[in-house]
C-alpha cells in the first residue's frame, strides 16, 4: 500500500497534531503511573494485516476525518495498560479492542477540551474501522513509551477536508454585522394577520354537537355584559365591547392583554 505525497502542514494543521500528541501523552502518563512522553515522526508506519484501525469523526467548529493506526503491539500494550492487567498477554481479545477504544474516546476528549475555538466547541467521535480509502493530506507518528516494554506506537492520518477546514479563512469578507432589531422588525410591519373575535365558549359532547338542528339555541358560557376576546392564533391579544361599525360587527378595545396573560 502506498500514500500519495502529503504536503507540508500548516501552521495551524501542525498545532492540531501537537494537541493530540500532548493530550496522548497526559491520558497513557496517567493510566501508565509514570511520565510518558512522544516523539513525533512524519514517516508512515510500515502497514500490516493485523494493524488496528480506528476513525476519528471531527464535528462541532470543525468538521473532517482521521483515522488512527496501531501495531497490534502498541495496541495490546495499551489496552492491559487501561485494563490494568499486569501478567504479559500474547492475543489481543475482545475486551482488550473495548479497553483501548474506550482510551482513545478518553484522549479524543482531552484534545477536543484542549481544541475549543471562538468558533465554537470541537467535537470527536472514536469508533473501530479498517483502513482508510482516502489518500492522507498529513500523516504523523508518535513513538514512546515506559520501562519496562515495547515502544507505543499511534500513527495519525488527517484527511484532506479535515486539513482543509484548519486552513486560515482571513480571505474571506467578514460576515456583515447584524441589523439592529428595529430595523428587522420594521420589515415585519405590513405582514397580514388574521384575528377573530370571541363572543364566548362551551364545551359540548358529541351527541349534542350531532342533534344540533336549524333553530337550536347553544348557551355560551360569558355573560352579555362581559367583554368580548379579540384571538391572534388562538391566543387572547386584547377585550373589549361588541359594537356596530357600517352595519359591520366590531370591537371598541378595553384592555391589551400582556405577554404573561396572553391564553
Amino acid at each position: 500500500m502506498t500514500e500519495a505525497a502529503a504536503q507540508e502542514p500548516t501552521p495551524e494543521l501542525k498545532a492540531w497534531l501537537e494537541t493530540w500528541k500532548s493530550s496522548a501523552q497526559q491520558v497513557v502518563s496517567q493510566i501508565a503511573g509514570q511520565p510518558i512522553s512522544f516523539a513525533s515522526s512524519s514517516e508512515p508506519l510500515p502497514v500490516s494485516d493485523t494493524d488496528l484501525w480506528f476513525t476519528v469523526v471531527c464535528g462541532g467548529a470543525v468538521r473532517g476525518e482521521m483515522a488512527l493506526r496501531l501495531p497490534a503491539g502498541s495496541g495490546l500494550r495499551l489496552a492491559q495498560m487501561f485494563a490494568g492487567e499486569t501478567e504479559p498477554a500474547t492475543e489481543l481479545t475482545a475486551d482488550h479492542k473495548a479497553a483501548l477504544e474506550e482510551l482513545l474516546r478518553q484522549v479524543a476528549g482531552q484534545a477536543a477540551t484542549a481544541l475549543r475555538t471562538p468558533a465554537g466547541e470541537v467535537k470527536f467521535t472514536v469508533a473501530t474501522s479498517s483502513s482508510t480509502t482516502w489518500s492522507a493530506a498529513a500523516t504523523v507518528c508518535y513513538q514512546g513509551g515506559a520501562d519496562p516494554g515495547p515502544m507505543i506506537v499511534i500513527e495519525i492520518r488527517v484527511s484532506a477536508a479535515l486539513a482543509s477546514a484548519l486552513e486560515p479563512r482571513a480571505e474571506n469578507p467578514p460576515a456583515p454585522l447584524a441589523e439592529p432589531p428595529s430595523a428587522s422588525y420594521e420589515r415585519l410591519m405590513d405582514v397580514g394577520l388574521e384575528v377573530k373575535l370571541r363572543f364566548g365558549s362551551r364545551r359540548m359532547v358529541l351527541r349534542d354537537v350531532l342533534a344540533l338542528s336549524a333553530g337550536a339555541v347553544v348557551e355560551l358560557d360569558r355573560p352579555l355584559q362581559a367583554p368580548a376576546d379579540l384571538l391572534l392564533d388562538g391566543r387572547v391579544i386584547a377585550q373589549g365591547e361588541v359594537v356596530v361599525v357600517d352595519g359591520k360587527y366590531g370591537l371598541r378595545v378595553t384592555g391589551v392583554a400582556g405577554p404573561e396573560s396572553a391564553s
